[in-house]
C-alpha cells in the first residue's frame, strides 16, 4: 500500500476524496473551523496550500471516514488475520505440508519489519532547518481558550533506556517556543513509561517526533496493541512492506525515511511546565497541568513537506472548576 503521505493524497485526489483550498487560511482558529464544518457534513479530506505564516501546506481530515481509512491501509491486513485464524488448526502442530499449503499469506509476512536505506535515498533528509524554529510550521490553534498551538498528529518515538524496546505513540505537543514543546504523556503510556525509567536514572530521554510517512503509522500509533508488540512492526504489517529507515548524525534513533518531518531531541528529567487548557474530546476544555518538556535540537523535512493535522473535540465548552480542581 502507501509508503508515504503524498502517495495517499494522490489516491485521494483520484477518488475525489480531497479538496484543495487555495485561498490563504489562518492556522489560528480559521483552519480548524473550516475543518469542523466539513467534518460535520461528512465531507472530504482537505489540503490547504496557503497557510498564513508558513511555507508548508497542511492536510486535515485524512482519516475522517471508514472508506478513507480502508484506502490508507487496504483490505490485506484483515484478510491475512482472518486466514491466520482459520489456519491455526492446520498449523498446530506445524508440518511442512501444512506450511506449504498456507505459503501465500505466510510469505507475505516476510515483508514485515524495517529496512535500512542510504541517506541520499531518504526523502526526510532532503532539508534540515539551519536553526530550529517551530513557528515556521503551520501548527494549529483550534479553540479560543486553548493554551497555545499544538501538534495534533505527532508520531512520538521513544526507546526503553535499558531494554531498547520501542514505542510509537501520539501525544499532545503544545508549542512553547521556537525549539520547545510540552510532552503530554502519563506513566501508563508507553512513552511515559520510558521517560519514567530514564528519569529514575537522572537521564534525559531521546525522542523523535515524526509527522507524516506511511499512513499505517498513524493507525499503529493510536491502536491499543499488546505491550510486547512493536508499533513499527504493526505498521509494517498494515502497509504490506518493510518501513524504510535511515541513520542520522548526532541522534540515537533512526529516522523513518518517508516521513514529512522529523523532530529530533530529548525530554530532560525533572523539568515540568504548565500545559493547556485545550478543547478536549468530550466537548470541554481540559485543565492546566504540569507536564515534561521536549527540547528539539534538529528538524529534518522533505523538500516539499506537507504538514498533517487533525482537530481535537467537536464543540469546546467552558470548564467550570471548583477550588479542588473538579469539573462541575
Amino acid at each position: 500500500m502507501h509508503k508515504n503521505l503524498r502517495s495517499f493524497i494522490d489516491q485521494l485526489k483520484k477518488e475525489k476524496e480531497i479538496i484543495e483550498v487555495n485561498a490563504e487560511v489562518d492556522p489560528y482558529l480559521e483552519l480548524a473551523e473550516i475543518h469542523r464544518r466539513i467534518v460535520d457534513e461528512g465531507g472530504p479530506a482537505l489540503l490547504f496550500t496557503r497557510v498564513k505564516g508558513s511555507r508548508f501546506p497542511a492536510a486535515t481530515n485524512l482519516f475522517g471516514t471508514v472508506r478513507r481509512v480502508e484506502m490508507a491501509i487496504g483490505p490485506k491486513p484483515e484478510e491475512t488475520i482472518n486466514r491466520a485464524v482459520k489456519a491455526l488448526d492446520k498449523l498446530m502442530p506445524p508440518s511442512l505440508k501444512a506450511l506449504w499449503g498456507e505459503r501465500d499469506w505466510l510469505f507475505s509476512l516476510a515483508k514485515v519489519g524495517q529496512r535500512d536505506i542510504a541517506k541520499n535515498k531518504a526523502p526526510v533528509l532532503a532539508r534540515r532547518m539551519p536553526k530550529v524554529n517551530l513557528h515556521e510550521l503551520p501548527v494549529l490553534t483550534s479553540w479560543q481558550e486553548d493554551g497555545g498551538p499544538f501538534f495534533t498528529l505527532p508520531l512520538v518515538y521513544t526507546e526503553h533506556p535499558l531494554k531498547k524496546e520501542h514505542n510509537l505513540g501520539m501525544y499532545r505537543l503544545q508549542v512553547f517556543s521556537e525549539n520547545q514543546t510540552g510532552m503530554h504523556w502519563q506513566i501508563h503510556k508507553g512513552g511515559g513509561f520510558h521517560y519514567y525509567e530514564a528519569e529514575k536514572q537522572g537521564q534525559s530521554l531521546p525522542v523523535t517526533v515524526f509527522l507524516g510517512g506511511p499512513p499505517a503509522l498513524v493507525i499503529a500509533a493510536i491502536t491499543a496493541l499488546p505491550e510486547p508488540v512493536p508499533e513499527l512492526l504493526y505498521a509494517s504489517f498494515l502497509s504490506g512492506d518493510k518501513i524504510d529507515m535511515v541513520e542520522v548524525e548526532n541522534h540515537p534513533h533512526k529516522l523513518i525515511a518517508e516521513a514529512e518531518f522529523a523532530l529530533c531531541g530529548e525530554v530532560p528529567p525533572h523539568v515540568r511546565k504548565p500545559e493547556g487548557p485545550f478543547g478536549d474530546h468530550y466537548g470541554y476544555y481540559s485543565l492546566v497541568h504540569d507536564f515534561p518538556v521536549f527540547n528539539i535540537k534538529q528538524v529534518y523535512h522533505r523538500r516539499d513537506a506537507i504538514y498533517p493535522a487533525t482537530i481535537v473535540a467537536n464543540r469546546a465548552r467552558k470548564t467550570i472548576t471548583s477550588e479542588n480542581g473538579c469539573r462541575n
